[in-house]
């Protein structure tokens, strides 16, 4: 594995976001929705370095199996526990690729109502998208790659890195 970002450089991106997210939801409570399982990492690094109160909930969507490429299929494995009418919404992910599980997120969330939505990616790998889906607060831009470690993981592996590495070859 060849190392991509280091333990500072991804610290040091989670306190830029959270300090932007902090001024924009200034004098409100977001409702932070973390992606499962990759994000559970970033977002407790980044509700931490908030200045802000925020509720958080998870959603759990499937689109790779045990494989290094998509499947094509969204699927939801956990649901929202939380009401999203009328809420400001900030779902957090680890990484956006071709971006059809958060364009499927994004309208299935924006079907419920809430008052505003936006998005916070750790990583954007734009190179292989294939839905666009706009972004608002981005750790780190990359152009291929299939990363594992700081929660993100290749078949159920590596989570526990705490840097970001790419994967050469398939393990």
């Amino acid at each position: 594995m060849v190392p991509l970002f280091s333990e500072d450089e991804i610290a040091e991106a989670v306190g830029r976001l959270a300090a932007r997210i902090s001024a924009d939801y200034e004098g409100r409570r977001p409702l932070l929705i973390g992606v499962l399982k990759g994000a559970f990492v970033f977002l407790a690094d980044l509700v931490r370095q908030l200045s802000i109160p925020v509720e958080v909930d998870f959603v759990r969507l499937s689109s790779y199996g045990s494989g290094t490429e998509t499947s094509g299929e969204v699927k939801v494995t956990k649901g929202l526990e939380s009401e999203v009418r009328g809420r400001d919404v900030l779902i957090v992910e680890d990484i956006i690729d071709t971006g059809l599980s958060l364009s499927f997120l994004v309208q299935e969330l924006l079907s419920k109502g809430p008052s505003s939505l936006r998005i916070c990616t750790l990583v954007d790998k734009k190179a292989r998208r294939q839905v666009e889906v706009e972004v608002h607060y981005v750790g780190f831009e990359i152009e291929e790659g299939f990363i594992v470690g700081y929660g993100i993981d290749y078949d159920e592996r590596y989570r526990e890195l705490p840097a970001l590495y790419v994967v050469e070859k398939a393990p």
